[in-house]
């Protein structure tokens, strides 16, 4: 009787098929824990095991790399909203949804907020998606990016004070600041008693105060 032979190959790993998709999502990765310097295409290549030639067949260079992780982090942005709420309840809904996504990669906050848009970026339609909410609601269309990156710039200051230590105002046992001592104190107890972190609590509070100033804006230009 033959003796059936053994399938080749069997219990050995499979690679994993290189995509630009992996490579982006690598080097968003190293971006995380190793911060964006150490997270190049050579970096890439090594974490993943091949050549870095290979990954040029999917991502053009480090300008396309950092493009590409926008649009990664963009795409956990939700605009969905502006077609279903009334637009400062969509504002309010996508700054938070925002802060969430850049809070998370607090590394990619410092560059992506000073690189320009690639051409053809996919980020694009997500800024399309909050323009065209925005001139629905009435918004000269000269305004609606003045809007926007008025409140990016709150929100992304937002993100990185999402990973200071919630104690870093801390004044210590100091009698030469009483002012400032007892409301630390203060905020302090509300905060407890709340269950509220510092950053939450200034962030919202930021974003009422920007939402609210936008309405009698807003309310002004329709009248007029």
């Amino acid at each position: 009787m033959a003796v059936p032979s053994a399938r080749r190959g069997a219990g050995r790993p499979k690679r994993r098929v290189l995509s630009r998709r992996l490579i982006l999502e690598t080097g968003l990765r190293l971006m995380d824990a190793h911060g964006v310097d150490r997270a190049g295409m050579r970096a890439i290549a090594d974490e993943l095991g091949v050549r870095p030639s290979s990954l040029y067949n999917h991502v053009a260079g480090t300008a396309d790399l950092i493009a590409g992780v926008r649009e990664l982090i963009s795409d956990r942005i939700d605009t969905g909203v502006f077609a279903a709420a009334p637009w400062d309840a969509a504002l309010e809904a996508w700054a938070r949804s925002y802060r969430s996504a850049f809070a998370a990669h607090p590394p990619t906050i410092a560059l992506l907020a000073v690189t320009p848009l690639a051409e053809r970026s996919d980020t694009t339609r997500m800024y399309d998606a909050v323009v065209a909410g925005l001139v629905r609601a009435g918004w000269p269309p000269e305004r609606v990016l003045t809007v926007i990156v008025a409140l990016e710039s709150f929100i992304l200051g937002s993100a990185l004070d999402y990973e200071a230590a919630d104690d870093m105002f801390e004044p210590g046992p100091r009698a030469d600041v009483p002012a400032f001592t007892a409301a630390y104190r203060a905020r302090e107890r509300a905060l407890a008693a709340s269950g509220t972190r510092p950053a939450d609590a200034a962030f919202e509070l930021g974003l009422r105060a920007l939402v609210s100033g936008l309405r009698a804006e807003h309310a002004a230009l329709t009248r007029g």
